[in-house]
């Protein structure tokens, strides 16, 4: 038969009350903290799924940023493009205006001093930067792309040769998607050697109203047509990409409600059954130190009395 002493009582009494103040302070723990996982040992499956939903978001929150700037580099380059639309409609008016003939020289050199200001407008419009980044360069950003001096009439000399950067911005917006969200400038007003290159038809318009030749301005209108026809089509373009990464934008942030509705559910703390389980947890450890005392305070004198 085996023989308790006070001593196995003892001990058996402190393990149960450190027992029962342990399951108690990591209760508490779990309410001070809003959390059920505080370290790896309270849910070894649980923190694995927590840390890769941790990493998730901490992609998504990325892709979110990357959506973000693209949707402002798009946004700002339709703003450009439209402006430079509203150029070219002007430059057309003032060509139709000029071609009928009917002008004296005079007209004609006040329409080509407004074509001037225009051809000023559009140098600027080319060299459009957002956050320091110049649209219309490619991956050369950092540098102007149509860097023009100035002519002896104290405008633009356009007839130097551009060719811009034919390279590609790309921007991470989802898992291995990437998206281009730049335009070559070349793209937009024209190659050098073009008919319609938007610079050589004002450059044309301004030489033949100069001269006084209306067949040379009148010719421009066809390739001033083609132009516009031509930036309508890169303006459509960039429309199909806001379209598209407005999608993108939109499941990022469905992903971002699901990921954090299932984090939630892996690591927060369930508040309303932690606060019965604590009391109960107190009762047990505050019955468990009653009892204690009892056989604690039980010793040979109390016998003897």
């Amino acid at each position: 038969m085996l023989r308790v002493t006070s001593n196995m009582m003892s001990s058996q009494l402190m393990l149960n009350i450190n027992r029962n103040a342990r399951t108690m302070n990591d209760t508490q723990l779990q309410l001070s903290s809003g959390r059920k996982i505080n370290k790896p040992s309270d849910d070894p499956v649980g923190i694995t799924y927590s840390l890769r939903y941790r990493a998730e978001l901490s992609s998504n929150e990325q892709y979110t940023k990357n959506v973000d700037t693209s949707l402002s580099w798009l946004d700002f380059n339709d703003t450009v493009l439209g402006q430079a639309g509203d150029v070219i409609q002007r430059l057309r008016e003032l060509t139709v205006q000029a071609s009928t003939g009917s002008n004296p020289q005079s007209a004609l050199d006040s329409i080509n001093e407004e074509v001037k200001q225009l051809k000023e407008q559009l140098v600027d419009i080319s060299n459009s930067r957002l956050n320091g980044k110049y649209i219309f360069n490619g991956e050369k950003y950092d540098t102007k792309p149509y860097d023009f001096v100035k002519g002896a009439d104290g405008t633009y000399d356009v007839s130097q040769a551009i060719t811009t950067d034919t390279g590609y911005i790309q921007y991470i917006v989802g898992e291995g998607v990437q998206m281009p969200i730049n335009i070559s400038g070349n793209d937009v007003f024209g190659h050098t050697g073009d008919t319609d290159n938007l610079f050589s038809i004002i450059n044309n318009i301004a030489d033949g109203l100069k001269a006084g030749n209306i067949t040379a301005v009148s010719n421009q209108l066809e390739e001033i047509d083609t132009r516009v026809e031509k930036i309508l089509s890169a303006r459509s373009e960039i429309g199909a990409k806001t379209n598209r990464v407005e999608l993108m934008q939109e499941r990022l942030s469905d992903l971002n409600t699901n990921l954090t509705d299932l984090q939630a559910k892996t690591e927060d703390a369930d508040y309303e059954g932690l606060i019965m389980q604590s009391k109960i947890q107190e009762n047990i450890y505050n019955a468990s130190l009653s009892v204690g005392a009892k056989i604690i305070s039980t010793t040979l004198v109390d016998f003897i009395r």
